[in-house]
């Protein structure tokens, strides 16, 4: 099947490697003459280096270079079996794109998005065959993360999912299955990580920096939250919370903290303006933590037990199945374990004591247990 991207950006130019290193013919597009000759640039730099770390030999990149048609006209996409568009994040600018796709495709190609935001039903209702649309959310940078998101539309048929799926599984990603809800699995059950963390710093509990040692040396996590919005970008992150946060109808847990739009509004967006929660200026000296275990357990159960219940509500309401969310957070963002799995070990019913002194304290729906974790238990069950 030869493989079509649109947008040969940091995500699409990744995606478009991943499909010629699975031996795809690729078509990678952007109207961007400038952009494309970055994307070849930039491809072959990261050939070579794989060649230098001895991962790749120099045959083997030149196959992978001569898999590359390089175009800014969507005319060469006409015999792609799929097209994986990674273009800005507007729903009008992806409804032009995909009318456009579809005048110029066979009927059977598979139209896909690696949108982590929109709908995709929305995406594909301007479609006349809307039946093959699809939701193929890599993680970047793509050649590295494992985790690839397949999300199907109402309109979806069973066969396009199924094709799609193949496809990935066949580029050797680990793909899970999640229904067209904001924020999809990951973007979704990852709120709290930045939320509750924002909210202990508001109360005035701990500095950014006893939050991110608690997170990371005593909850096992890579990185801790702040240091990884200012990786992420707080403009970024602070988008994606406003949209999950309008796209829920405005449930109090996925409201965004005014400190992080301070930090947007300030130009405050983290290591690539220089300055986000965190000083990145030369001289700069970073903040030590004040390393008290008490405190650090405190912040550690807080921000864990408001993932986990997250976690337990996508659960409930079938956006995936178990196994999908916990390989999704472990995959996807690097979660030292799956969160469910790693509520059992805790044990539900340590969860749900957790969240409903949270809940009587503070009198918010941010709090509230999910109806499934409060009917495990009062089941006397231990697992889900």
């Amino acid at each position: 099947m030869k493989v079509g991207v649109l947008g040969a950006g940091t995500m699409g130019a990744g995606i478009a490697q991943v499909a010629a290193q699975a031996g795809h013919q690729v078509v990678l597009v952007d109207l961007n003459q400038n952009v494309i000759d970055k994307a070849k640039a930039d491809l072959e730099k990261v050939l070579n280096r794989l060649i230098e770390k001895g991962k790749l030999t120099s045959e083997a990149s030149q196959d992978i270079q001569n898999r590359f048609t390089y175009s800014t006209a969507t005319a060469d996409f006409a015999d792609c079996g799929i097209i994986i568009e990674a273009i800005v994040e507007k729903l009008t600018v992806k409804h032009a794109v995909f009318q456009e796709l579809e005048s110029i495709v066979s009927e059977d190609c598979i139209l896909a998005s690696n949108t982590s935001s929109l709908p995709i039903a929305s995406i594909g209702s301007v479609l006349k065959n809307p039946s093959r649309i699809i939701g193929i959310h890599f993680f970047n940078p793509a050649p590295l993360m494992p985790l690839v998101e397949i999300i199907p539309a109402v309109q979806t048929t069973t066969e396009v999912v199924d094709k799609a799926k193949n496809l990935i599984d066949s580029w050797k990603k680990i793909t899970v299955l999640c229904k067209d809800t904001p924020g999809f699995i990951v973007n979704r059950v990852a709120r709290p990580f930045y939320g509750e963390a924002l909210r202990i710093y508001e109360e005035g509990i701990a500095d950014f920096a006893t939050i991110d040692w608690a997170m990371t040396e005593l909850a096992g996590f890579r990185m801790g939250p702040y240091t990884l919005m200012d990786y992420i970008g707080n403009d970024i992150n602070y988008t994606v919370t406003e949209s999950v946060f309008t796209a829920f109808y405005f449930d109090p847990r996925y409201k965004p903290s005014f400190t992080q739009k301070r930090h947007f509004e300030a130009g405050y967006l983290g290591r690539k303006s220089g300055r986000g929660y965190y000083n990145y200026t030369e001289d700069a000296v970073m903040p030590e933590p004040v390393k008290d275990l008490v405190v650090g357990q405190q912040i550690v159960d807080r921000i864990l037990v408001m993932l986990m219940n997250e976690a337990i509500d996508a659960l409930f309401l079938n956006v995936a199945s178990k196994t999908d969310i916990d390989l999704a957070m472990v995959n996807g963002v690097n979660y030292p374990k799956g969160l469910l799995a790693w509520a059992e070990e805790k044990s539900l019913t340590w969860v749900l004591e957790k969240l409903q002194t949270l809940f009587e304290e503070y009198g918010e729906d941010r709090y509230r247990p999910s109806p499934l974790l409060k009917r495990l238990v009062q089941q006397g069950k231990s697992t889900f």
